[in-house]
Formats: structure tokens, sequence, C-alpha cells
């Protein structure tokens, strides 16, 4: 292969979305690195802002060629972007897909002909390049299928059971929990007997979470949900929350139910608070209002934000190493990922099609596969 089509994003600063599929050229493998042809790259929420930013996708028009699409930003937006503007970006976080090429060290020598999986923020394009230290090497019997989501959501929800240990804590809360990452972070919490409380929207994610042995469901939509939610912090004694929506007030809600938690057999005065710190990580977006606190949870707490490459960061490579195994081994148990359905690149840039995979619907997760016809 000397050429691959990929997918590129681009927002310029008159307010114009372009997200185009170029030809792009394959460079010849430096001794450390694997040439991938990706065969399967999922849509992950955390995809959808850099592909498409903050535009008006229900205005989204393809071009005659359907090499470019092209829609409006939400008028008074681009302040938010400033940083990003008029620059050509590749999308596509991770993906999967066959070993077809390879330096000649040894190490990227023993890839070829293997399923890896990759992290590249360039995924949505035929053919990769990539380190082979930044591979997962998939196991005999993996498909590229199975693979796809082998960095984002199995690593982040991993991520989240080690910050619990590395900070002190001993038990966890977590947003919008029946999502793919949630069906995994209550896989690994229950094997490893983590006491999870689990936030959802609805009966219907209630059922889900039921389903795989979950045993607190706090459902936001209940007129008990505050008080459930106090319960559920009670009996577990969870200090430390991930949240994945960001705006309106469940952060504040938790915090409370902390602190209610903590302070309930203080005596005397209490003029700050329960001791034991409440943290809450925003590591997601869904709701992009304002997160609204309202404090009443004493002076010993913290909000923060948390992003998947900046915990590894902390880690060693034998650490990060020992996951990553982890995940190969568990690819089709605990980090099984099912898909709504496989999209060619002409497909995923189809207005209609699009409007269906960022609606970020409970059960549905779409992938592309750049080589399919």
């Amino acid at each position: 292969m000397t050429t691959s089509k990929q997918l590129f994003t681009l927002i310029s600063s008159d307010g114009q979305l372009e997200m185009s599929l170029k030809d792009v050229d394959v460079p010849a493998p430096k001794p450390h690195e694997v040439i991938v042809r990706i065969e399967a790259a999922p849509i992950n929420p955390s995809d959808m802002w850099p592909m498409f930013g903050p535009s008006n996708l229900a205005a989204a028009q393809l071009s005659g060629d359907k090499s470019t699409l092209n829609a409006p930003l939400y008028p008074g937006m681009l302040p938010r972007i400033k940083s990003r503007l008029d620059q050509v970006l590749p999308i596509g976080n991770e993906g999967a897909g066959t070993v077809v090429a390879a330096g000649n060290s040894e190490a990227a020598q023993a890839l070829m002909g293997k399923t890896v999986a990759i992290l590249s923020g360039g995924a949505y394009a035929q053919y990769c390049c990539v380190p082979a230290q930044a591979c997962i090497v998939h196991n005999e019997g993996t498909s590229a299928n199975d693979a796809a989501s082998s960095f984002v959501n199995p690593l982040t929800a991993l991520g989240m059971v080690e910050t619990m240990r590395m900070e002190g804590h001993t038990a966890l809360v977590h947003t919008a929990a029946a999502s793919s990452l949630g069906q995994m972070l209550n896989k690994i919490c229950l094997a490893q007997d983590v006491p999870l409380v689990n936030i959802v929207r609805k009966q219907q994610q209630v059922d889900i979470l039921k389903a795989i042995g979950a045993k607190y469901i706090c459902d936001s939509s209940s007129d008990t949900f505050k008080a459930d939610l106090y319960k559920a912090i009670d009996e577990t004694g969870a200090t430390l929350a991930f949240d994945a929506i960001g705006g309106g007030d469940v952060v504040s809600d938790i915090l409370t139910a902390m602190e209610q938690s903590g302070s309930k057999d203080a005596v005397g005065f209490n003029t700050y608070g329960s001791e034991s710190n409440k943290q809450v990580y925003i590591y997601g977006g869904l709701d992009f209002s304002p997160t609204i606190l309202n404090r009443a949870y004493g002076m010993t707490w913290s909000i923060g934000g948390w992003l998947l490459m900046r915990f590894l960061g902390k880690l060693q490579p034998q650490q990060i190493g020992q996951l990553q195994k982890q995940v190969a081994n568990e690819i089709k148990t605990t980090f099984a990922s099912a898909f709504t359905d496989e999209l060619s690149f002409e497909q995923a840039m189809t207005p209609a099609i699009i409007l269906q995979y960022t609606a970020k619907k409970t059960g549905e997760k779409y992938l592309i596969n750049p080589n399919k016809a």
C-alpha cells in the first residue's frame, strides 16, 4: 500500500465545519513501527467533539462526490474552540486491525499478521503507522471488531478503580452508568469486590445494570432519587465519584449525599463538615450546560477533571502493560462491546446516519470500517 484514505476535520474562523475524506501517503515504517490495516474504529463520545465541534448537524450537507461534509456552527460558539480554528485535524481515537508491514526491529517484526488495537488520534484511516509498543496485541481468535474498543472504555474503567486505590478511597460513584464503559466498570467492581453506586436516568438503564448484577442503582428521574443516592452512598461509604455528564446539579447532589453520610454521627457544632475528602472527577461532557454547585457539603471536597492519558502518564510502563494484558485477555467478557452498525466512510459522512450515531443512545454504538466498500 502506498496511499490511504483518511478522515479529517476543519472548523474555519468564519464558523463552518468541513469534514473531508483525503488520500494520504502511507510512510515506510521505521525500525520500531508497524503499519496496521484498520478494520474497525469505534465512534466514541470522546470522538464526536473533535469530529464535529459545536456544529449544527441538522443542517449538514454532503458534497456531490461524497468526499466533503459541511455544516454551520451554532452562533456564538467560536470562542470555545479558538485553539483549533483553521486547522485540518485527523480524527478517530482508537481502532483495531491487522499488522501488514513492520520495521526491522524484533519487537515490530513479532507483530506481523497479528490483530492489534491502537490509540492514534487518527484511526479513521485505511492504514495507520504506529510504534510497536503502542499496540495492544490481541490473542489468537480475537477479531478486529472484538478488539476495536480496547483503549478508551476499558482503560478508563480500569483507571477509575486504580485512581480509587491510589487516592485512598474504598468505593465509587459513577454517572451515565449504563453506558458501555459503565457496564465494564460494573464487571470490574463485581470481580474485585469494589462497592459501586450507579446513577442512571431511566428505568431501561436500571434494568440493564440489574441484568449484569449491579447492586446499587439510583434513577435520577425518580422522585426518591436523592434519598436513594444517600442510602447507597451511606451503605458503601463512597467518597469518590466519576461524572460523565458535566452539566447540571448531579455533581452537587453526589457531594451533598457524601456529606450527609459523613456527618450523620457528628455531635456538637459542625462548622466545616465531615473530615473525609469528598472527590468528584468530571471526565465527560454529555451536558454542556454549567455545572451547578449548591455548596452544602462542608469544606473538605474537591472537583476536578480526569483524563485517561494523564492518568496513564502517572503509571510505570510495566503497570500499563499489565492493564493492557488484562484488556486483551478479557476483551470478549469484561470488556466486550456490541456495535449497532459497521459504517463505511461514505455512510459515516451521511447526514442522516450522523444524526443517529451522535444521539448517544444507551445501547447504541457505531464503528467505522475504513476498508469497507
